[in-house]
């Protein structure tokens, strides 16, 4: 038996004993169902903007309509994606054992899409929309609203009439505070955390592993390339999510 299949053996029998498991992905996940990062879908027209041009408050108060175009273009091709092989696999692990909760710096809702349930989306989702000026979800003031039928760029809040923004965390602002300490409280509880498809350089969604470890967790780290985590892990496994999940949760 080669290492890697020691590896395989030993960790599959974890997640069969594991209580509570928890799964935190980043964007290598997304990238296999054609998902490009936020960075390398700067291309074409919005090539010569700097990420920050687009993804900060002030430059959605600067030029609305803009900042707009872009979330609307990639939340378009974001649409037409579909879940991959490693979504899949995480979604069927629920219903065979133990409480599965996914943690995701992923915007794509595609955890969700593929079937999972429990989904905190640290980074916010793409596909949702929220009032700048803190109304909230537009659906949550007004059931029968559709911001997706109002051609302005950006549509208006029902309530108030501020700009509608995209429901994701920008540069500056702090992660959802309710999702981050539910994140925090499923990292401090589980038996075992699959850190998968992420560099895990973005604090303080970076912080989760070393936590889960600290109260005792064992740490599986899946990805094709080396990461922080990996000197903290139980085991490493090569490959990317879609190719290593299905084989690793069957």
């Amino acid at each position: 038996m080669s290492d890697r299949d020691a590896d395989l053996t030993q960790l599959r029998a974890w997640v069969q004993a594991a209580r509570r498991l928890v799964v935190f992905t980043g964007a290598g996940v997304s990238a296999e169902s054609g998902i490009p990062t936020f960075r390398d879908a700067l291309t074409g027209l919005w090539a010569r903007f700097d990420p920050e041009q687009l993804a900060t408050e002030a430059a959605f108060r600067a030029d609305p309509s803009m900042v707009w175009r872009w979330y609307a273009e990639r939340r378009a091709a974001i649409a037409a994606a579909q879940p991959n092989a490693a979504h899949r696999a995480i979604a069927a692990l629920e219903g065979r054992g133990p409480r599965v909760s996914v943690v995701t710096q992923n915007i794509d809702g595609l955890h969700a899409r593929a079937g999972s349930h429990e989904v905190l989306e640290l980074h916010g989702n793409i596909l949702r929309v929220k009032c700048l000026e803190g109304c909230g979800n537009p659906e949550r003031i007004e059931p029968a609203f559709d911001w997706r039928a109002d051609p302005r760029e950006p549509p208006p809040c029902p309530r108030c009439g501020a700009p509608l923004r995209p429901d994701v965390v920008w540069f500056g602002e702090l992660l959802p505070p309710d999702v981050f300490s539910r994140a925090e409280r499923a990292a401090l509880r589980c038996d075992l955390m699959l850190v998968v498809g992420t560099s895990a350089l973005v604090h303080p969604a970076a912080g989760l592993p070393l936590l889960a470890r600290q109260a005792g967790a064992r740490i599986a780290v899946v990805n094709p390339q080396d990461t922080p985590i990996d000197a903290l892990a139980d085991h490493v496994l090569r490959g990317s999510a879609a190719t290593v999940l299905p084989e690793l949760l069957r």
